[in-house]
């Protein structure tokens, strides 16, 4: 029986369960962007990383947070639909594996750590489900106990900047050393990088060399 498709209900879902018309329409972040921070630029460092730059030393997205990627996520994430997280990380690794890219070996892959509390509300980490594909595809070790997420905030979302940078600030904890470890921290969205830069923060504080930000949807300022 042919797989219906998640977006337009058609019949040719296809192994993903996404048509070829509706892959095709998805908001892929194609444009030039900061090697950085994953922002539009021509394609160096962004005026931003360039005056304050974060901790994650690279950022990779596949697509931009918009109609109807958006909805997706919040469907994944917030109705526990877990098919999805096979769909998002094998379209990010085909994405990723199409484009010219500098980055050096990974040697670690670490989710970003929900809190406790967190987790029994949502019933799940959907940065671990896309995390488990992302690791089995490239046979890079995974570790989702090595960094905890101490410290219970309210969401980031609707908040400007600089609340998030307080919401989160503290908020990790590593649990291992990481001495020269090369570390891609994976989440579903980048939005202003606050949650991210403050977890490459105690990466680089437990001895990680470099952090890199594999995500699925990057924001783009409106």
């Amino acid at each position: 029986m042919q797989q219906t498709c998640i977006l337009c209900t058609s019949h040719h879902g296809g192994d993903l369960g996404l048509c070829a018309p509706c892959l095709a329409d998805l908001p892929w972040h194609s444009a030039a962007q900061c090697p950085q921070c994953a922002l539009i630029s021509n394609g160096g460092l962004c005026g931003g990383c360039l005056s304050a730059p974060p901790h994650f030393d690279a950022a990779k997205a596949t697509f931009t947070y918009n109609y109807p990627l958006d909805g997706l996520l919040q469907h994944y994430k917030y109705n526990a639909n877990l098919n999805l997280a096979r769909t998002f990380a094998s379209l990010w690794i085909d994405y990723q594996h199409g484009l010219s890219t500098t980055s050096r070996p990974i040697d670690l892959i670490i989710p970003m750590p929900m809190h406790e509390k967190r987790l029994t509300e949502r019933g799940f980490n959907q940065a671990l489900e896309i995390a488990k594909q992302i690791s089995s595809a490239f046979s890079i070790p995974l570790d989702y106990t090595a960094c905890q997420r101490i410290k219970y905030t309210p969401s980031q979302a609707g908040l400007k900047l600089k609340e998030r940078i307080d919401n989160i600030r503290g908020a990790f904890l590593c649990h291992r050393p990481l001495h020269n470890l090369n570390i891609a921290v994976i989440d579903d969205v980048m939005t202003t990088g606050a949650s991210l830069n403050e977890l490459a923060k105690t990466l680089k504080q437990a001895g990680a060399a470099r952090v890199e930000c594999w995500v699925m949807a990057r924001t783009l300022p409106k």
